[in-house]
């Protein structure tokens, strides 16, 4: 008689603003874990020019529906803020397996001042700490967007570890990154 396979792990990508699943390092990343059949979802945000965070947390909650500890999630910038809110918001108990955070932060940005509505809202971390299993944030050493100081403050809030990529700007095609092994590895089989 067989084992029944374990079920399939599957991660859920979310852009930031100004963004779409299609750029960046997004259709790399998608690729990359197909290779490794992993069952990988790039969401959508709608309006990226024009962010509002209930639209935004629906269309993640679509996404992610219930997670679990085959779940991974990663998330870019504004995109790693809806996906604190999402988590915080969801009723205990819940596991989540790993959570990736590029360019991730949660307080406004001198850099975008049009996203201080949208960020006006602290993120409640403490749930977030307490069910996901893995968490890490990858920052750049020259973010123009985000500070380093940003990204360092959400992994001590989240408990998490840094990864620091050094020259990859806000980490866009623009900055020339259009793979990121770092997140990768960050996946990588459990």
């Amino acid at each position: 008689m067989s084992t029944p396979d374990p079920p399939a792990r599957r991660v859920v990508v979310v852009h930031g603003y100004d963004a779409a699943p299609d750029q960046h390092w997004f259709p790399w990343l998608r690729a990359a874990l197909a290779a490794d059949r992993v069952h990988t979802v790039l969401v959508a945000l709608p309006d990226p020019s024009a962010p509002q965070p209930g639209p935004w947390q629906d269309a993640v909650a679509r996404a992610v529906g219930e997670p679990d500890e085959r779940t991974h999630l990663v998330g870019h910038s504004l995109g790693c803020v809806t996906i604190l809110r999402h988590l915080a918001g969801l009723p205990r108990p819940w596991t989540l397996g790993g959570l990736v955070l590029v360019a991730g932060f949660t307080g406004p940005l001198e850099s975008e001042p049009s996203l201080d509505a949208f960020l006006a809202e602290d993120v409640d971390v403490a749930a977030v700490c307490e069910n996901a299993r893995r968490r890490l944030v990858i920052r750049s050493d020259d973010d123009p967007t985000v500070p380093a100081a940003a990204s360092d403050a959400l992994a001590a809030r989240l408990d998490a570890a840094v990864r620091v990529v050094p020259g990859a700007g806000h980490f866009r095609g623009a900055d020339g990154i259009t793979r990121l092994p770092a997140v990768l590895d960050a996946l990588g089989p459990r």
